[in-house]
């Protein structure tokens, strides 16, 4: 395999002070003589490290590999955060190791392995955050049912579904100092879908310092940028999101994963939903409840508007089984429409957002995104 050496795209900056750089680069040494066990194991680890990019310069793939995997996960979250779909992130996550593979050579360690990946993502999504090509609004789609007149028409029609699976290497990394948000709430479809509308270089800022805990010099030098530029647009994109949060009301924290007030609300919802009791159900959602159905871009809100949806959808007899999953560290759910001959077809996946004992938003996907959750397009008759 061949590299080409794109030196002018991945050169590092530093753009700390001369008198900065020279005290963060000067090494902290225990007295003379002494060693100490985190010395050897970092010894150990730098010359591994420093062996594998000898090795993957030379050409050696496998070396590469060994070099990058344990930052694939992350990085992939990263790319789902700032584009709000899982397709696109998973095609960034690809353009930015075949990035860094042709250009190993502009690595000087000066940053570390992982900050000089995350430079990459986050220029790779932000190149594509300035296409044209982002997913389509797609029309209604729920064959003999005719859809009330939505509350509004949705912006962010690419949102997808981020699978629990894939968190589980993010959850292990350890954000830095500086970072505002846990893991839960940096991944859940309503801090996603915030971000989805805030000036791209603001997001890249927001979840470099905010998520992820880079500290200002960190993020100026992965952005070319200066650290003021770095403050001011990181004040600009928290008082964005603050005012996306404020506009959606004033809601309880949702309950912790797996906990059994969690699992009471999901229990009451899956009854009701199941049953097609749209009374039942009603009494579940919060008085300002969401429906969104990327990449449908019709919008329902308030119990009212919710309530003339789930009878268009329970009409004519429609009745549904859903399938326990997660997504976004929420609940989810996929819905199989019983057909004649008991015959359960696909219709989506569905996923809850919380708020102590109620539902305050459901998002319904398309069936397309059923098997990254290893979730089938049909279920057995019964």
């Amino acid at each position: 395999m061949s590299r080409s050496v794109l030196r002018p795209a991945f050169e590092e900056v530093d753009t700390a002070a001369p008198e900065d750089a020279a005290r963060r680069d000067r090494p902290i040494r225990p007295p003379a003589g002494v060693r100490t066990g985190e010395d050897r194991r970092r010894g150990d680890a730098d010359v591994v490290t420093a062996d594998l990019i000898t090795r993957a310069r030379a050409g050696d793939g496998v070396a590469f590999r060994e070099l990058t995997e344990a930052h694939h996960r992350e990085l992939r979250v990263h790319c789902y955060r700032m584009l709000g779909s899982l397709q696109d992130a998973e095609d960034a996550l690809q353009d930015t190791l075949l990035s860094a593979w042709q250009g190993l050579d502009g690595f000087a360690g000066r940053a570390s392995l992982r900050t000089w990946l995350y430079r990459i993502a986050t220029h790779r999504c932000l190149n594509v955050r300035r296409a044209a090509g982002r997913r389509p609004a797609r029309a209604w789609d729920v064959p003999g049912v005719e859809p009330p007149e939505p509350t509004r028409l949705g912006e962010v029609v690419w949102l997808e579904p981020l699978p629990e699976v894939l968190l589980g290497g993010a959850a292990e990394v350890q954000a830095g100092p500086e970072a505002r948000y846990e893991l839960a709430e940096s991944v859940s479809l309503a801090f996603v879908t915030a971000l989805q509308v805030l000036p791209p270089r603001q997001v890249a800022i927001l979840i470099l310092r905010d998520v992820l805990g880079f500290r200002a010099s960190e993020v100026a030098s992965m952005l070319g940028a200066s650290t003021d530029a770095v403050d001011s647009a990181l004040k600009r994109a928290r008082g964005g999101l603050r005012r996306l949060r404020e506009g959606g009301g004033d809601h309880d924290p949702p309950p912790a994963p797996g906990s059994a007030a969690e699992a009471a609300v999901v229990a009451g919802f899956v009854r009701a939903w199941q049953a097609a009791d749209v009374d039942a159900l009603v009494a579940l959602l919060t008085e300002d409840v969401l429906v969104t159905m990327p990449p449908i871009p019709l919008e329902y809100e308030g119990r009212d508007a919710v309530a003339g949806l789930c009878r268009r959808l329970f009409g004519a007899g429609r009745r549904f089984d859903l399938v326990p999953s997660r997504a976004n560290g929420q609940p989810a759910f996929g819905s199989y429409l019983r057909g004649p001959g008991g015959v359960r077809r696909a219709t989506g996946l569905v996923v809850l957002t919380l708020a102590g004992d109620r539902v305050r938003a459901m998002t319904r996907f398309d069936d397309g995104v059923l098997p990254s959750f290893g979730l089938p397009r049909s279920l057995p008759a019964r």
